[in-house]
């Protein structure tokens, strides 16, 4: 019996996920355990610890910069809808047999594993008070002084939000390309002698056959909008003021800057349980599109 199962499918399968499943246990799950008694304590590193039960907890809801970031990162969550219109018109239109189509998904798919840190330099440039959109803008008529994009607490939250919809858009298109691919031709050859216009294709045979795709890209989409932290950090540092401070930077400063490691990690656990919320919302909302039966 031991012999057969060493040489069953099953055991394959282990052996192969067990490497990635040994570093998820040791980088994610157990620090994720880890924080939930950190989060009773005042452990800083360089202080005594105590125990300080639900204080921490207490004096986050009271806390108005951790008030801010946690709005300002609800606020990051209204790209994901964007995000995932965009990203599936953009696979339909590269979903397309024709020369030179594949030039076309490379160039999409550059930002996504591009460096953050060159985006920032590039996009701080082009923002900059005598950057390229200022000049675009002001030929154009649209404005009538230079703005600071990045500099002004009324658009930099939204920029930033500009630069992450423009770098995921290419990681999106491609998940929803391989969903494209897998819809058998079949259909919308049905639907074409039938006289379906391409708008009605799109609505009634490729979206709800998406759904799936549309379910998964909106969950990682959201995790993410919550958990932004690069744009943050590398272009604004949760400036001006605290327009662009979000809750994973805010969690960053607590624990890495000031080494408050406890109440640092109580902030990460109430993230969790927002993010834990929105995601049940996103369930309930597929539910009804009825993503199993493809």
């Amino acid at each position: 019996m031991g012999r057969k199962w060493l040489r069953s499918e099953t055991f394959t399968a282990w052996a192969f996920m067990s490497p990635g499943l040994v570093l998820l246990a040791v980088f994610v799950v157990w620090p994720i355990l880890f924080s939930i008694p950190l989060s009773l304590t005042d452990y800083s590193v360089i202080g005594e610890t105590s125990f300080v039960g639900f204080d921490n907890f207490s004096r986050a809801f009271k806390d108005p910069k951790f008030l801010v970031a946690l709005w300002n990162s609800l606020i990051y969550v209204l790209i994901v809808p964007v995000l995932q219109i965009l990203s599936i018109f953009m696979a339909i239109l590269v979903n397309s047999k024709i020369p030179g189509i594949k030039i076309f998904r490379t160039a999409y798919y550059i930002p996504v594993v591009t460096s953050m840190v060159a985006v920032a330099i590039i996009w701080n440039w082009l923002l900059s008070n005598n950057g390229v959109v200022n000049y675009i803008f002001m030929s154009l008529g649209i404005i009538d002084t230079k703005v600071g994009w990045l500099s002004s607490s009324s658009t930099a939250l939204y920029v930033l939000m500009f630069i992450t919809t423009w770098k995921g858009l290419g990681y999106y298109m491609m998940l929803y390309l391989a969903g494209l691919q897998a819809i058998p031709e079949e259909l919308y050859d049905a639907a074409k002698i039938d006289g379906a216009s391409r708008f009605k294709v799109i609505m009634r045979i490729t979206v709800p056959l998406l759904k799936p795709y549309v379910f998964f890209c909106s969950l990682i989409s959201l995790m993410s909008a919550i958990r932004v932290f690069d744009e943050m950090f590398v272009l604004t540092e949760g400036g001006p003021g605290n327009s662009t401070l979000t809750s994973s930077l805010y969690i960053y400063q607590q624990g890495i800057e000031q080494f408050k490691f406890g109440y640092a990690s109580t902030l990460g656990l109430l993230v969790s349980v927002v993010i834990g919320i929105l995601s049940i919302f996103v369930f309930k909302f597929n539910q009804k599109g009825g993503v199993n039966p493809y």
